[in-house]
């Protein structure tokens, strides 16, 4: 399960992540309606696209089509203006995009799998906005930004923990309390 969702979470990073990054030449009112043309158009194709699949699938399908769409958005409005806050808010769709994704795909799964799967799309959640944080405050959120992975890292290893029993579980989570340096 591990090795599964991990693959595809890292193949759908790299789909979003491919996704044209934005440009420090500022796009004019016409480039600017253009695009939300194109974005529109986009979104109702890859949305049709969707149609033709049911459940689980179907709804990752969605969750794709509605974060490349906010994603596209977020990077023609940074485009337009050219302000930080807005390239900021670029990171900030693609982490919740990928985190959209990355829960829908765990419903794929039951108990502890589930939960694990959950965890793990929390942590790089929580990694993404962490990354986007240190685009926004280097100084003062490389710590934070430190700090938040480290917790989200140890809250998925506690998770993973879970599974176990007994002696073998009191032995995980020590393990992963000294490694993350938890008291």
């Amino acid at each position: 399960m591990n090795f599964h969702f991990k693959h595809k979470t890292s193949l759908l990073l790299t789909a979003l992540l491919a996704l044209p990054m934005a440009h420090a030449t500022l796009m004019g009112k016409a480039d600017y309606t253009a695009a939300k043309t194109r974005i529109n158009a986009d979104y109702k194709a890859d949305k049709a696209t969707c149609a033709s699949l049911a459940g689980n699938a179907k709804d990752i399908c969605i969750e794709t089509a509605n974060g490349k769409s906010n994603i596209a958005k977020a990077e023609r409005e940074s485009d337009y203006t050219g302000k930080p806050a807005d390239q900021n808010k670029v990171l900030l769709a693609r982490a919740k995009a990928i985190y959209a994704v990355a829960r829908e795909q765990c419903d794929a799964f039951a108990g502890n799998p589930k939960d694990v799967c959950v965890q793990q799309a929390k942590t790089n959640k929580t990694k993404a906005l962490a990354d986007a944080k240190l685009g926004k405050q280097i100084g003062v959120a490389r710590k934070d930004a430190a700090d938040d992975k480290r917790d989200a890292d140890y809250k998925a290893e506690a998770e993973q923990c879970d599974a176990l029993a007994g002696d073998a579980k009191i032995a995980c989570v020590a393990q992963a309390k000294a490694y993350f340096g938890k008291a």
